[in-house]
Order: structure tokens, then sequence, then C-alpha cells
């Protein structure tokens, strides 16, 4: 009886490790990204010894560059609300003294008188600056995902093709552009400034070398478990370089936002919000506080987006150069 007993116990001891085991399995892939998601967020320098003075130091170090470097948009801020007297004062006076707000009411009279209303601006703005990052952020990362984690043919030339495209500038490749566009019959269209956003090289670079770093067992363990390809790219790959694509988010949507798109689209009704309002502001030296006021209002959404973000960008900083 107790021989029976012990290969019973044994029996059930044995079922009950091979239930874990399968359940174990089969989650885990989603258990690794889990793993995978806490390691590479508490990746963390090791705290360097420094007295108490030297930490002092290095506070009052960085404090002081922190506020240099915080001067050039206050004082933006403060030309905004100065009367054209303050303006034109030799020498300069760093900030308001009388304070008002006659800079946006001449805008909004300005665009008032526009032959296009201001909204269709911002609703052309608003579109393809939204189009073009979202659409540039799915294309970047679906062609990153088999550059990184795939052997393609060619793979290595295409990637040093893109990296080498890094090195011109927009005003060199400004020509080639413009002639593709007639080519395609897209000049005086939203698409003449969206298609460009589409093959910005620096999304894909980015991409490709977070998407390095995921581990290829990951990948493989969820194919064993029946994961198509295109749920591995969406929901395993994309939340776990997330860092990666909130910045591309972040330098594309700063670089639409200020996009006149003047060298592409001559329609007025197509123009965008930069274009219209560097046209009102360029009026002569009775324009210099509309000036300051367009200048505020062009700096301060992308500093919004950026501050809400922020996070996300230290941490791809921080990343995108480590394998």
């Amino acid at each position: 009886m107790a021989k029976e007993k012990k290969e019973k116990k044994e029996k059930k001891q044995k079922l009950d490790r091979n239930e874990r085991k399968s359940k174990k399995i089969d989650s885990r892939p989603f258990a690794e990204i889990s793993d995978l998601k806490v390691q590479m967020r508490s990746k963390k320098r090791k705290r360097v010894n420094r007295s108490l003075r030297g930490d002092i130091a290095l506070f009052v170090f960085l404090a002081l560059f922190g506020i240099l470097s915080i001067l050039p948009l206050v004082l933006t801020v403060s030309n905004a609300f100065k009367p054209l007297d303050e303006i034109f004062l030799y020498p300069p006076r760093f900030f308001v003294k009388n304070p008002t707000l006659d800079n946006f009411s001449d805008l909004a009279n300005a665009l008032g008188s526009s032959l296009v209303p201001f909204s269709r601006y911002f609703f052309n703005t608003i579109f393809v600056t939204i189009l073009g990052t979202f659409g540039h952020v799915i294309i970047a990362s679906m062609c990153a995902y088999p550059l990184a984690k795939y052997k393609v043919p060619g793979g290595a030339l295409i990637f040093g093709l893109v990296v080498y495209s890094l090195m011109f500038p927009s005003s060199v490749t400004a020509i080639p552009n413009y002639m593709v566009l007639n080519w395609l019959h897209l000049i005086d269209s939203y698409w003449s400034i969206i298609l460009p956003a589409f093959a910005y090289s620096m999304g894909l670079f980015l991409m490709k070398q977070f998407m390095e770093q995921i581990p290829t067992s990951l990948i493989e363990a969820a194919k064993i478990d029946g994961a198509s390809e295109f749920r591995i790219y969406w929901t395993i790959v994309m939340p776990l370089v997330k860092p990666a694509w909130v910045t591309l988010i972040i330098l594309l949507f700063q670089s639409l936002w200020a996009n006149s798109g003047s060298t592409t689209i001559y329609r007025e009704d197509f123009k965008m919000v930069s274009y219209a309002l560097s046209q009102i502001a360029t009026a002569g030296a009775a324009r210099q506080g509309t000036l300051a006021a367009v200048s505020l209002i062009m700096i301060i959404i992308p500093i919004v987006v950026f501050v809400i973000s922020q996070s996300q960008v230290m941490e791809t900083m921080a990343h995108s150069g480590m394998k």
C-alpha cells in the first residue's frame, strides 16, 4: 500500500511539473517581453563616488549652462509682449518693461484681412504634419525590422546608402527632389511635402539601431507559438522600441511644422501656417512686433510636444549607440 501511494504521489508530482512547464512555454514570449522591458528600463549607470562639495559644484555647473540654454526662449517670450518702442530700444532690454498684447492683436487683424482664412492654413499644416509623421514612423519601422532581424540580400548595402544619405543637407537635395516630384506630377499638392517626409533617412537609422538590441530568441519563441510576422512586429517589436519612435515623432513633427512648402506649393489655399505668418511678419519695420508674436506661436507647439515626450527622448539618446 505504501508503495502504491508513493507511486501515485510521484505520478501526480510529475503531471504537475509538466503542466507548469507547458504553461511556462505557452507564455514565454510575453514573459520575455516583460522581462526585457524591465531590463531596458533599469539600465542605469553606477553612481560615481563624489563628495558633497563635488555634487554641489556639479549642480552649480549644470545650472549655469541650463540658464544659458533657456535664455533664447525667455527672450523670444519677452519680445512677443514688448511694444515697438522697447523692441527698437538701444541698448536692447532683455525683459519687457511694459507688456502689451498689441503684437497679437495686429497679427489677428492681418490674418483676418487675408484672402484665405487662417483656419485653412492651420488645417493644411495639421494635415501634412500628422500624416507625414505617422506615415513615416510606420514605413521606417517596417523597413528597419527586416534589416535588423533578418539577413536580407543586399541589406548591408541598403543600410550603408541610408547612412550615406545623412551626410547631405536638404539644400543639396532640393533640385533632385523637385525634379522627382515634378516627374510624379505631385507639385502643388500636399504630397510634395508628405512624400519626402516618408523618406526621412534618420528614422530608418534610429529604428534599426534600436531593433538590433531586441534578442532574436524572443522573435523565434513567438514564431514557435504561431505568431505571424506582422503580429511579432506590431505587438512585440514596436512596444520595445517605443523610445525610438517617440523621438522620431518629435523630430519629424518639428520639421514638418516649420515647413512652409513654398518651393513646391504655389496655390494659396494649400500653403502652410509658417508661410502665411512669415509673409505677414515681413512687411517692414512696423511689423517687427508681429514678427515676435509669430516666432512665439511657431515654437510653442513643438516645445509642448517635446516636454510631454522628453523622458522617451532621453532614453533614446542613452541607448541608440548601444549594441
